[in-house]
């Protein structure tokens, strides 16, 4: 009798509606998977199929070998938090260990030579193993089912995944993998997709081969590659040994109620394989976040210019840690799309072609590629600093970026004349004697000019140069400043997407300093060290005086805090003060931080109704407030939040009277 089996997992880059490219990688990967001898392929989720039985539309995994189904498997949890909404589409399969009778399509019978097949809540024996599948959120969910399908000895667990990033997720996901073999023995396959899908998410890959909590494969977290087969061999004798070991999972075996076995004549094991070396234990290679931001971003930011068919990115380059940092990760991008093409991959070269609108071209240096796809302009007001002015320059040339220069104040100015030949009025600046409504009218038409001024470049800029095609616009609005209102509707922020739109300005920073030192780009050491400004009030002496975070009334550190509080916590306004009043008991007094939550929630409701404008964004972290598609919450709040102010400020006077009576006690 064999002993070892060779299986394989695949990432494949699926997109949508995309069915000639789908099926195209799905044949690709099992052709490279028969090739490195498995015998045994899975794919990621709805690769390609879902199925209607009964009128009800299920995600399932179709199982098939030699032109025949052997079952279908619907998913039993489906995920419906946070970006997911799969009860709009699927139903979930509600009955554990049932199986029943699906009459297949004609279309379908005419290849299987089948009427029906098996669909349910089943697992396959084959004549050496037995193999049972889960479906993406079910690895996820507290009663998965490869627990009791382990316990009644299912040997091979499979899951077929469309499981997204986000910033320090890997760990989570490959834990949950080997924690699963480690509690119960067995092999565990994880497929998933990768790439953008044509929204907000990226697929990170990482499929990865598990057994007795070990990893035996890992798959890349991030490449251009559209499809990638991981294959291990392994070794049955070591779960049966293993598992015998476990007393607890015996006397579980005992009482489990059985799954339905689907017979298989077929084996995944030779009987001549006694001395077939098996896969061995590796450790996992985690990438710490600032590399994950630049890798992330910039394989999301290449789906969609290969897939948008445009002829390239238009940045609004300021020479803040923001702008900058979308320059860096489209520089990125430019990196592994040299890479790509450097190491054969001729699907990136074809894209590369039609994006560069040139047949024989073959990007070789970052740099001068970048100047083909990338186009940066600094959009100078008369608040604009030769500071910001020289950083921007400065950086556009260690990226190579083609870059402009834009004086923004005739079109700024314009405006203002309409505005006093209508009115009679002439709004001021508040350093100059206006009010606050007039300042932040002056700075707000700065910013939307700016925004009409970038989409009017991305139309014609190529245009201009003799090329042909447009480019697409590219925000630079983080995810804290989003959450706290602290931009301009339809402001330069606003565009086609966003790189860092879900990326905190702790991690931005972060990230500029891994560019700074692997990327060899200096000025970025001057940009990181420089306060956060949005430069649209007058300066004094030729020098900045208006900076983010006194705008803001508080600090991104303090911004990152609310945000995790307010989403990931579910913290309201009472909530999130109980916390950080012993969060922040060495630094504030409850008074003060009663202060802060108040300005906090004050700001965020007062300005809640910009979320639904944000540009789509790159999910990178669970406390986005992106109002479209992840944070479904009211954009229209009231903002005095008196019952909940009002109960901040008796628990504060509870508190201040029993630091009193502490302090009487001790004299």
């Amino acid at each position: 009798m064999g002993r070892t089996v060779t299986v394989a997992t695949c990432s494949l880059n699926q997109w949508a509606l995309d069915f000639d490219g789908n099926l195209e990688r799905i044949l690709k990967s099992i052709e490279i998977a028969k090739y490195k001898g498995a015998r045994y392929r899975l794919g990621p989720e709805l690769e390609i199929w879902p199925v209607m039985h009964r009128n009800i539309r299920y995600n399932c995994r179709v199982i098939f070998l030699n032109k025949k189904i052997l079952l279908i498997r619907p998913k039993i949890s489906l995920a419906n938090t946070g970006n997911y909404r799969e009860m709009r589409w699927f139903t979930p399969w509600s009955k554990p260990r049932h199986v029943e009778e699906y009459f297949l399509p004609r279309m379908i019978q005419e290849v299987t030579m089948q009427e029906s097949v098996p669909f349910g809540d089943a697992v396959l024996a084959t004549l050496d193993t037995c193999i049972g599948s889960e479906i993406c959120e079910e690895l996820w969910t507290p009663a998965s089912p490869h627990i009791e399908m382990g316990i009644d000895g299912v040997e091979i667990f499979t899951n077929s995944s469309a499981s997204h990033h986000v910033l320090r997720k890997a760990h989570t996901r490959v834990e949950l993998v080997n924690f699963t073999t480690a509690k119960n023995g067995g092999i565990y396959l994880m497929a998933n997709q990768k790439g953008c899908d044509g929204d907000r998410l990226y697929y990170d890959g990482c499929a990865m081969i598990s057994i007795n909590g070990d990893t035996v494969a890992q798959g890349l977290q991030f490449s251009l590659d559209d499809v990638e087969v991981l294959v291990a061999t392994l070794d049955l004798e070591d779960i049966r040994s293993y598992r015998a070991e476990i007393s607890s999972r015996n006397l579980a075996a005992s009482r489990v109620i059985p799954y339905h076995r689907v017979k298989v004549n077929f084996a995944l094991s030779c009987f001549d394989d006694a001395c077939t070396p098996a896969s061995q234990p590796i450790q996992w290679r985690y990438h710490s976040p600032e590399e994950e931001i630049s890798l992330g971003p910039a394989c999301w930011l290449w789906d969609y210019l290969r897939r948008s068919k445009q002829g390239g990115f238009l940045l609004p380059l300021s020479g803040g840690v923001d702008s900058s940092s979308v320059a860096c990760i489209v520089y990125s991008m430019c990196l592994q799309v040299c890479s790509a093409v450097q190491s054969g991959n001729q699907r990136v070269l074809d894209d590369v072609h039609k994006i560069v609108n040139d047949e024989v071209y073959i990007p070789k240096d970052p740099r001068e590629f970048c100047g083909r796809v990338l186009t940066t302009c600094y959009m100078a007001s008369e608040n604009s600093s030769q500071d910001t002015l020289y950083k921007a320059k400065s950086l556009a040339e260690e990226i190579g970026s083609y870059h402009i220069n834009i004086n923004i104040d005739g079109a700024v100015k314009a405006i203002w004349g309409i505005f006093n030949a209508v009115t009679g009025r002439m709004p001021q600046y508040q350093v100059h004697g206006g009010s606050t409504r007039e300042n932040l009218a002056l700075q707000n038409v700065q910013a939307r000019v700016r925004m009409v001024l970038a989409y009017l470049f991305a139309q014609l800029c190529l245009w201009t140069r003799g090329m042909p095609g447009g480019l697409l616009v590219l925000g630079t609005s983080n995810v804290d400043e989003s959450l706290r209102g602290y931009f301009t509707k339809y402001d330069c922020s606003s565009a086609d997407i966003n790189p860092i739109g879900g990326i905190s300005k702790t991690d931005l920073k972060g990230f500029i300093q891994y560019c700074s030192e692997n990327f060899h780009l200096t000025i970025l050491r001057s940009i990181i060290s420089a306060p956060a400004t949005a430069e649209l009030e007058p300066l004094k002496k030729g020098h900045v005086t208006q900076t983010d975070e006194s705008d803001m009334g508080m600090t991104y550190a303090e911004l990152s805090v609310y945000g995790k509080l307010r989403k990931i916590a579910k913290a309201g306004p009472y909530t999130m003060f109980c916390k950080l009043v012993s969060m922040w008991k060495e630094t504030c007094a409850p008074r003060e931080v009663a202060s802060k939550v108040k300005h906090f929630f004050q700001m965020y409701s007062v300005n809640r109704h910009k979320m639904t404008t944000l540009t789509p964004s790159y999910h990178a972290a669970n406390y986005s407030p992106d109002d479209n598609r992840f944070d479904l919450r009211p954009f229209l709040y009231n903002a005095s939040w008196s019952w909940q102010f009002r109960c901040i400020d008796e628990q504060v006077s509870k508190l201040e009277s029993k630091e009193e009576n502490l302090e009487e006690s001790k004299e």
